[in-house]
């Protein structure tokens, strides 16, 4: 008498298998995670750029056509302090449009809302319930090129990061220097701890506007008083 042999699973069987799978997502899920993080903070870093072209660009202008109303924001007289006022003054300048700001200035759990006013020139509005994904400096032409233009929000420069500030939380910050370049950073570089020296955390993460080689501020403020543009 011939009998048909069953293939199925013991119960011993499925558990292994169950714990290989929760070995093997154990292993793919942060790395996903931290996959995904370094596209959104990408992202982040090119909208960064975007903004610092636009800025660039609006300087150089007026360094050519000698107009004092096309500048880095530290030397704007009197001096642009907020950022509404300076992307404002990109926009009357078609450096960037006002339809791209919302774009520019948002990340992940950071919507940055903006209302638009048509007119000659267009002008934009940030809601007081807008957020940034960027905040800017009162950068100068004079300058050196390892100034900070412009940094993820979540930064507050030579300080530790946090996991409750967006976007990014402690998970790493974006720099886009005057000269630039710009750079995706991790969270043990965000603060001066020895054996690094001040003058290596400039080389590496930047200057804040105003600060003197070798000796970095504690602050987003720099020894001069210069500060990131306030938002909205």
């Amino acid at each position: 008498m011939k009998t048909r042999s069953q293939s199925a699973f013991t119960l011993i069987e499925m558990l292994v298998v169950i714990s290989i799978i929760a070995v093997l997502a154990a292993f793919a899920v942060p790395a996903l995670t931290s996959a995904l993080t370094k596209g959104q903070m990408t992202g982040t870093l090119n909208n960064g750029r975007q903004l610092y072209l636009a800025g660039q660009q609006m300087a150089l202008d007026g360094t050519a056509n000698s107009d004092p109303t096309l500048t880095w924001p530290g030397d704007a007289s009197p001096a642009i302090t907020s950022t509404k006022a300076y992307v404002n003054v990109l926009i009357a300048g078609d450096y960037i449009k006002a339809g791209d700001v919302q774009k520019l200035f948002s990340g992940p759990g950071s919507v940055c809302l903006t209302t638009i006013t048509a007119g000659t020139p267009t002008t934009i509005d940030f809601p007081a319930a807008a957020k940034t994904a960027i905040k800017l400096y009162q950068v100068k032409d004079s300058d050196s090129s390892n100034t900070i233009f412009a940094v993820s929000n979540n930064y507050t420069y030579n300080n530790d990061l946090t996991t409750a500030t967006s976007p990014f939380g402690d998970k790493g910050f974006i720099v886009q220097h005057k000269g630039g370049d710009a750079s995706i950073l991790r969270k043990n570089q965000a603060k001066v701890v020895a054996p690094v020296t001040d003058s290596q955390f400039q080389s590496t993460v930047g200057k804040v506007v105003g600060d003197v080689d070798g000796t970095a501020s504690t602050t987003d403020t720099g020894a001069d008083g210069r500060t990131k543009l306030t938002f909205p």
